[in-house]
């Protein structure tokens, strides 16, 4: 299944958000969208998953979901929004409750997301005794147990430091090339697009507008931080925000 966005736009008041936004991801690969504080890369993430009404253009799906998915289309949210008084296997089993009836099965279901996760240990543990990489990971595991075809994902790294943020996306890698979702990934973080990404959308500042495609040709799982075409893809993505994100700095309103 494939997810398609022809000329979105969308307005808060006579405040423009976005302009013209089209973009589409199929499975197996993940789209990028960066660009300046306040372009609008939330609220599109939250169009293209139908919690925000577009004023304008088309989002859509292309094809059928796999059969075994059970939400096409999934969020990982960057704040892990876990609930803290269910248990690592119960805040999964959350995602399954209203999808699969039988209780033994939604625990094997989300007993098998977690080990793809490396998190078979923590089963009874409880949120607040997680590190912020595991909380993440739970929140990625609850997102995959139900099969998406279709992967959101707003910032989750934003909240873990380098270490984790690099051993979070070796799993994400890993994962993609299991279970070929696709995926949208927002991010500030232009080192986790440049390694992450078959293409990376650049917005512009606010009303956010597609500035620029970058094209990424090197398999995800042979890229490096170090590798020089990264190095310059990098440089690249940054000199076409350079002026905007200097520009969105200045300004108050964020969206």
């Amino acid at each position: 299944m494939r997810l398609v966005a022809r000329g979105v736009g969308k307005r808060f008041g006579p405040l423009a958000v976005l302009d013209d936004i089209s973009l589409e991801v199929g499975p197996g690969e993940i789209v990028a969208v960066v660009g300046p504080s306040g372009c609008g890369k939330s609220t599109l993430l939250r169009i293209l998953g139908g919690l925000e009404r577009a004023d304008a253009g088309v989002v859509e799906t292309v094809g059928a979901p796999p059969s075994a998915s059970l939400n096409p289309i999934t969020y990982v949210f960057q704040d892990f929004a876990l609930l803290p008084w269910r248990s690592v296997l119960d805040n999964v089993c959350f995602a399954l409750e209203h999808r699969v009836g039988d209780r033994a099965r939604r625990r094997e279901m989300a007993t098998q997301a977690l080990a793809a996760l490396g998190l078979s240990e923590f089963h009874d543990a409880f949120p607040k005794q997680l590190s912020g990489g595991m909380k993440q990971r739970v929140g990625l595991a609850r997102a995959l147990a139900v099969k998406p075809a279709v992967l959101l994902m707003d910032e989750p790294l934003s909240a873990l430091d380098a270490q984790t943020r690099e051993l979070f996306m070796a799993d994400l890698v890993r994962l993609l090339a299991r279970e070929p979702f696709a995926g949208v990934y927002v991010t500030h973080n232009l080192d986790e697009a440049a390694l992450l990404a078959r293409r990376i959308v650049v917005l512009s500042r606010r009303p956010g507008r597609v500035r620029r495609v970058f094209e990424v040709d090197t398999p995800v799982g042979a890229r490096s931080a170090d590798d020089p075409a990264i190095v310059v893809l990098r440089q690249a993505i940054w000199e076409e925000l350079r002026a905007d994100a200097a520009a969105a700095d200045r300004e108050i309103l964020d969206v």
